[in-house]
């Protein structure tokens, strides 16, 4: 019995030998071997059919006459030809990436349909340039024609570049498997050995038998002067490579299917008050194009209590006023069930019948009233106040009496939960309620609210009124303690009566939010498969009895589709394992070959497919 790795004396005849030209099936044997074509008849000589090369002769003939008589693709074949460039791969990736890059403004740029308030913010504070990128639609990037435009080419290139492949990979999944090749010394780890007196049908039963248990499809073929098996398996790969496609165009009619049928808002509530799920009672409101607002979710929910813990002081001075936790109790209630307390905390929202609320935000309401000079409470209770974004939470504090007579009054501020006055003005030191003030001034005029001009409830323009002044002509500076009450010196009260929390909440409903996520994670799923599962043909071919001694030639040989380093190996293992079962040993080590453990075939010839 011998092994030989390569055999020069092994006959080759001129025919072609190959794996199918199809598009899944164009891999070319290793760096001895070329590619051939597999299932087609031998071409005869003088055909001017290439055999181990799948490459035209640039220069053969007839060449130079087709190009000088090639005809105009027409209207129908540019057509064709544009489709085929929209539906191929390549195109895909560059669509894929441009939508990347498409998605860069949204990120850096505020979006009307998130925050409008900062997108107004940016606009007043960019003047020109913040107009130039409002056209170019920067401030609303996933609704811009530009963005659709490239969302539905991707969408169609996809689709294009799918169907064809999925009834391509059908075919070949019903299909045996491809023939043996006539010559198998030009593939990777060719393997012969010769066998004196060997049975040629129990061998090759014996090789059908572990490819099958190693989970390959086989398929046994008679050749003339010999019989052969061919297995492949890796078919998994394929399957993979589609589903993740199949589930990328999931993921964009999902992410389209929720930009058509969501909504968003955003809500501002103070301790001890309650939200109804109703259009009016939100701040801010963005929909899609299909969602009905008769539609949403009914509940309503009262927020108990909101608590927020800080670093306190003793601790690294960098880190004193660092928020540690936020939370906030509230009362829900829903149609048909029994209220229920839950506590929302940061990315730990509340879900109600599909509908998600997140806590967005959160600051102090300070309980103000204000009396005019004929006596009238013109404004009473908590005002909502906006943080100025520094650690100790100073926040600016507005309040319009536009019914104060005998003028409009507007109260204008800050709140300080630690409140010093210096040099730099009044601000807070630490964001708790270790020193709660208030520091404000009064301005007497016109408001503007009669104008019908939208106003911003927590703003007012200062520059069109007049402040309040004291006997030396000086602007009134009032600073307020909880419990203390200031009169001004036309009769106008201000008292500080107490302090609450409030809490602002996104809340949000996007029916396709769970199927974006199984079409994300089916799609990893399938990219784990397409990479990591290897798509390979072995090759087992037992020649007839010749010679006095009546021996056997068994021949294997692989072929991988991709890089496959264990390919040689695992030939050569199945190719000892085989001449080993005619003397009763595995062919390496003398253990009985029906003691051979047939996991060890898994284990050489990679993951099952």
């Amino acid at each position: 019995m011998t092994h030989d790795e390569t055999d020069p004396t092994h006959p080759s005849d001129e025919t072609d030998e190959t794996l199918s030209r199809t598009p899944n099936s164009d891999s070319a044997p290793h760096a001895e071997g070329a590619q051939t074509s597999e299932g087609a008849p031998d071409p005869a000589p003088g055909e001017g059919v290439d055999t181990w090369s799948s490459k035209r002769d640039k220069d053969g003939p007839g060449r130079a006459s087709r190009g000088r008589n090639a005809p105009a693709l027409g209207f129908r074949g540019m057509l064709l030809f544009l489709w085929r460039q929209l539906t191929s791969m390549q195109t895909a990736l560059i669509l894929l990436m441009l939508l990347a890059i498409a998605a860069v403004p949204g990120s850096l740029y505020p979006q009307r349909s998130v925050n409008p308030g900062l997108t107004d913010q940016f606009l007043q504070e960019n003047g020109r340039w913040g107009k130039f990128l409002d056209t170019l639609g920067f401030f609303n990037v996933f609704s811009s024609p530009w963005f659709s435009a490239i969302y539905l080419l991707l969408f169609i290139s996809l689709i294009g570049c799918i169907i064809p492949r999925v009834g391509v990979h059908l075919r070949q999944v019903r299909a045996k498997p491809p023939r043996t090749p006539s010559r198998l010394t030009r593939f990777t780890g060719y393997t012969r050995v010769e066998l004196p007196g060997a049975d040629a049908d129990a061998l090759l039963e014996t090789a059908r038998r572990s490819l099958r248990r190693s989970r390959y499809r086989t398929d046994v073929r008679e050749e003339t002067g010999s019989r052969s098996v061919s297995a492949e398996r890796g078919l998994l790969r394929e399957s993979g490579n589609l589903l993740f496609h199949i589930a990328l165009v999931g993921v964009l009619v999902c992410v389209a299917g929720g930009q058509l049928t969501s909504y968003r808002g955003q809500i501002t509530v103070i301790e001890g008050q309650g939200f109804s799920n109703s259009l009016t009672q939100y701040d801010s409101f963005d929909s899609g194009a299909w969602f009905d607002t008769s539609e949403l979710t009914p509940f309503q929910f009262t927020l108990d209590e909101f608590r927020a813990k800080y670093v306190l002081e003793g601790a690294d001075e960098s880190r004193v006023g660092q928020p540690l936790s936020f939370e906030a109790d509230v009362d829900v209630t829903t149609p048909g069930k029994k209220q229920e307390k839950r506590t929302l905390q940061v990315n730990k929202p509340l879900h109600v019948d599909g509908t998600s609320m997140y806590l967005l935000g959160n600051g102090y309401a300070p309980d103000v009233t204000v009396t005019d000079p004929t006596g009238n409470v013109v404004a009473q209770g908590p005002v909502i106040t906006v943080p100025m974004g520094d650690v100790g939470y100073t926040s600016q504090l507005v309040i319009k009496a536009p019914d104060a007579r005998p003028d409009q009054l507007a109260v204008v501020g800050f709140f300080l939960p630690t409140g010093v006055i210096d040099e730099k003005g009044p601000h807070s030191i630490y964001p708790d309620l270790a020193d709660p003030q208030l520091a404000l001034t009064v301005h007497k005029g016109d408001l503007g609210l009669d104008s019908g001009i939208p106003q911003n409830a927590y703003e007012v323009d200062v520059s069109t009124l007049t402040p309040v002044t004291g006997d030396d002509g000086t602007p009134v500076l009032i600073s307020l303690a909880p419990g203390q009450i200031f009169e001004l010196p036309d009769g106008t009260t201000i008292s500080f009566d107490g302090i609450k929390r409030y809490a602002a909440f996104d809340v949000a409903h996007d029916p396709f939010e769970r199927w974006v996520l199984v079409s994300a994670l089916t799609a990893v799923g399938g990219l784990i498969l397409s990479l990591f599962v290897p798509r390979r043909r072995l090759w087992v071919r037992v020649g007839d009895r010749s010679g006095p001694d009546g021996t056997v030639v068994l021949e294997v040989a692989g072929l991988s589709r991709s890089d496959d380093p264990a390919l040689p190996d695992d030939v050569r293992a199945l190719a000892s394992k085989l001449s080993g079962a005619q003397d009763g040993t595995d062919g390496t080590d003398g253990q009985p070959v029906d003691q051979i453990d047939d996991t060890t075939d898994d284990h050489h010839e990679g993951s099952a497919q």
